[in-house]
């Protein structure tokens, strides 16, 4: 894959979680995702994929990261690898506000707000002004408008994964992570929900990294799995995600 068209570029990469002994080590030799293009990173519970992705999402610092670029326009290049070391942890909340989707496997929605300004939060803390159609785009096609009016509380597991699916797309980041999104649903319900999110992302040109543990639903929808590779028992509690 040549640097021209990525949107991420990760390279000698690795965080350790716990000590040495009794803990985990999570080591990315390389990782390079393409502008536009739908991954989804596998493996059996516990194996460091939502760790991988917070590392990603820049919620979680590496201890060491050789290369970690995102590039999100022309010429658009962030140097993450630089802000962690410069401790720059404004910016870094910067980049992910405006530049970062995240769909976490609970929902994350706030309790005390309705499902529309759920939705629309990002939007407004990033001066996005409305008129532009995509949160009613979204509202449509992921079959939520009867729920603007209600709170978290209110939804079932499904409608609160919708919403928190059309809160994270709100403000069309060029980067949208989502950590295990059809893990509570039923087998139907998860294929569904699947689809309707990779065609959104997929219509808006976005990039998109998943963590999913079902394997065969990933395959089916044709996206690009990486394997998180356990590493032999003599190097400790560890895994090991290349591509």
């Amino acid at each position: 894959m040549s640097d021209a068209g990525l949107v991420l570029d990760l390279a000698g990469t690795t965080r350790q979680l716990g000590d040495a002994a009794a803990g985990f080590r999570l080591e990315v030799p390389a990782f390079r995702v393409a502008r536009g293009e739908c991954v989804a990173l596998t493996g059996p519970s516990g194996c460091g994929k939502s760790t991988m992705l917070d590392l990603l999402g820049l919620v979680l610092r590496p201890d060491r990261a050789d290369v970690f670029r995102l590039t999100f326009g022309e010429g658009e290049t962030i140097d993450v690898a630089a802000l962690w070391a410069g401790g720059q942890r404004d910016a870094l909340a910067a980049v992910r506000a405006a530049h970062i989707g995240y769909v976490l496997q609970t929902g994350g929605l706030l309790p005390f707000l309705t499902a529309r300004d759920n939705i629309t939060l990002s939007r407004s803390l990033l001066g996005i002004a409305d008129g532009d159609g995509l949160i009613e785009h979204l509202v449509a096609a992921l079959r939520i408008g009867h729920l603007m009016t209600k709170k978290p509380q209110a939804l079932s597991i499904g409608e609160r994964q919708r919403v928190a699916i059309a809160r994270a797309l709100a403000h069309r980041p060029p980067l949208l992570l989502a950590d295990e999104p059809t893990a509570a649903l039923d087998p139907e319900q998860a294929v569904r929900v699947m689809e309707v999110m990779l065609a959104l992302v997929r219509a808006m040109r976005l990039t998109a990294i998943i963590v999913s543990h079902d394997w065969d639903l990933v395959r089916s929808l044709g996206l690009r799995e990486v394997k998180a590779v356990p590493l032999p028992a003599a190097e400790g509690a560890a895994t090991r995600f290349a591509c």
